[in-house]
């Protein structure tokens, strides 16, 4: 039994380690934006803890008018063409693996998580190889196989275990009314699902936005490059330039945040459309 005594001390203990936990989780977002609006020699000789000098914008103005626009829309393209590619094959693929009981289903479902076995740095060569041969190379349509053959397992995966919940009486009840199976995904597995679809979505876009290696090595050309290779443009031969790199950061995350934002929404308006059903 713990003394009255030893309990009050012990109460603050909670309340910072939380503040202790805060400081640490929320000080490289704030030192990210304080640095973004500093100039290089501001950064070197300032506190690292609060603004000194006059803020400037001249950084995200550099950012802006060094063409980071066509990297975004070339991010935009491979993401959103990527994870359309990456959801619909999905679902079709984890509505059969649910709905279907057989063996050989069982044997696609098993190549699809052998898929998690493999990691794409280990990939690259044959990647290379491929998209070389079919002449995709330094396109952006060449990076989007990749992405959407290592984004399907895991989306596969999370959407046949989502799937297998829906009770099978629902599924029954619409097949007497006369329901086929596009019926059965359009008005039963993607409501039911869509917290599901929110996830994944919000997942493979992360992945696919924040993609490195693929744009490095399948693109060469300045007008095909992403979001991720622009940012190697703030690197000089004898320095770099942080307030330009975390200025070009900040504008890089502001769409995965908005994306966040909407999808947070979403997500919830499905659990709870999902609960009322």
């Amino acid at each position: 039994m713990t003394t009255p005594g030893f309990g009050r001390l012990t109460r603050p203990l909670p309340l910072v380690a939380g503040l202790m936990w805060l400081v640490v989780a929320v000080y490289p977002i704030y030192y990210m934006v304080i640095s973004s609006f500093r100039t290089p020699a501001e950064f070197l000789s300032g506190s690292p803890w609060l603004p000194t000098g006059d803020l400037t914008m001249e950084n995200y103005r550099s950012v802006i008018e060094g063409g980071i626009g066509l990297f975004f829309l070339n991010s935009l393209f491979v993401t959103v063409s990527s994870v359309a590619l990456i959801t619909l094959v999905s679902l079709l693929a984890a509505y059969a693996i649910s709905r279907v009981a057989s063996r050989t289903v069982l044997f696609v479902f098993n190549v699809f998580l052998l898929g998690l076995a493999i990691p794409y740095q280990a990939a690259i060569i044959p990647i290379y190889v491929i998209i070389n041969r079919t002449g995709l190379y330094d396109t952006l349509f060449g990076m989007i196989p990749p992405q959407v053959a290592f984004g399907i397992p895991i989306t596969v995966l999370i959407l046949v275990n989502f799937i297998r919940d829906i009770p099978n009486d629902l599924y029954d009840s619409m097949v007497m009314d006369g329901a086929g199976h596009f019926r059965l995904l359009r008005s039963l597995v993607v409501p039911l699902s869509r917290p599901a679809l929110v996830a994944v979505v919000m997942y493979n876009s992360l992945q696919v936005w924040n993609n490195f290696l693929f744009p490095l090595i399948l693109t060469q050309s300045q007008n095909v490059r992403t979001v991720p290779l622009a940012l190697r443009e703030f690197q000089g031969q004898y320095g770099i330039n942080v307030p330009g790199i975390m200025a070009a950061v900040i504008l890089s995350a502001l769409p995965i945040i908005f994306l966040y934002i909407v999808a947070r929404r979403q997500l919830l308006g499905g659990l709870t459309a999902g609960f009322g059903k």
